[in-house]
């Protein structure tokens, strides 16, 4: 059990670290090739790989939908096109500044969660939950506008992506919550992933056909594939497989509320990678950074006082029941 649980911790401190890595190697490879080309390279190969591991692991009976044929090509849908495509176009729009937005937006995942789940389910969080949502989006709007509200708001050269980015990372967070439903129906982690991955791309597909048909883009050459294949090649091995089963696993061994600390090693790898790089870091970057993080931490501890509170209540009344039925 120890050993599952190192592990867990493990893969999900490595997915998070492919996670914040993955926004500067795509940024290096944006300079040569588009983002609808790098996305489809990407999860092409992906999908191979999770297939042929699939195949491997739980044989052909794994590959049937069993009834959830249209709830995998949402969700698939939902991470493998608007996620990926999204949230890499708004990137590769808004520029070098694009790679720290990427990433914070991507670290607040857990803040969006809530308020998901608050408009679906009509739970409203607790006050220091929604006072740590607040703190998480002031860091993420100190990075996206670098201090200058006005000039941001403005202009739809920086609005455009930055919601981009921001519909991208919302998408993620739908498919992390199906990743739930079919957990609890005794899906593998790896089976959900393959799944939605082979149909989520085959959808990601479409799109960068009509893009390319419509002269938006335009396919790669042989050059330029040679010159992005180690980017790419990184983000199949790293982010792409090991950090999508890894996260998935990982979080249902350690359980979410831990595995959420993790998240705190997206921006903080981006900007370490950044600053070795010598991008232009500024002040908001790293003001910004540290309001997330503390958001995170801080409603990850009240979380689990929360959680001890009910766990004792419960120990408690159930001692009472038994006492007073002697």
């Amino acid at each position: 059990m120890k050993n599952n649980l190192l592990l867990g911790a493990f893969l999900c401190f490595i997915s998070a670290v492919s996670w914040g890595a993955m926004f500067p190697v795509a940024n290096s490879a944006f300079h040569h090739i588009d983002a609808f080309y790098f996305t489809f390279f990407r999860y092409f190969y992906v999908s191979i790989i999770l297939a042929v591991w699939l195949l491997w692991k739980e044989g052909k009976k794994a590959f049937r939908f069993e009834g959830k044929g249209k709830e995998l090509l949402f969700f698939g849908t939902m991470a493998f096109t608007v996620y990926n495509l999204l949230i890499f176009w708004g990137q590769d729009l808004l520029g070098d500044p694009g790679t720290m937005v990427a990433s914070i937006m991507e670290s607040l995942m857990p803040m969006i969660s809530i308020v998901i789940v608050w408009l679906l389910v009509r739970r409203r969080p607790h006050g220091f939950t929604l006072f740590c949502v607040l703190v998480g989006f002031v860091g993420a709007l100190l990075v996206v506008t670098k201090g200058d509200f006005g000039a941001f708001f403005a202009g739809a050269s920086n609005l455009v992506p930055s919601l981009l980015i921001f519909i991208a990372v919302v998408g993620w967070v739908i498919y992390t919550m199906g990743g739930s439903r079919f957990s609890n129906n005794g899906w593998s982690a790896l089976r959900y992933s393959t799944l939605s991955c082979l149909l989520g791309t085959g959808v990601a597909t479409v799109v960068v056909f009509i893009t390319t048909v419509s002269g938006y883009i335009s396919f790669p050459s042989a050059e330029t594939l040679a010159i992005t294949a180690p980017h790419i090649a990184f983000m199949v091995i790293f982010p792409g497989v090991i950090a999508l089963v890894g996260w998935n696993y990982g979080v249902s061994v350690i359980t979410p509320l831990n595995g959420l600390l993790f998240l705190n090693f997206v921006p903080v790898t981006t900007l370490a990678i950044q600053v070795v790089q010598g991008a232009g870091i500024t002040m908001y970057d790293y003001i910004g950074t540290v309001f997330i993080i503390v958001s995170l931490l801080s409603n990850n501890i009240f979380m689990r006082v929360q959680q001890r509170k009910t766990e004792s209540k419960t120990y408690f009344k159930g001692r009472l029941q038994e006492s007073e039925s002697y």
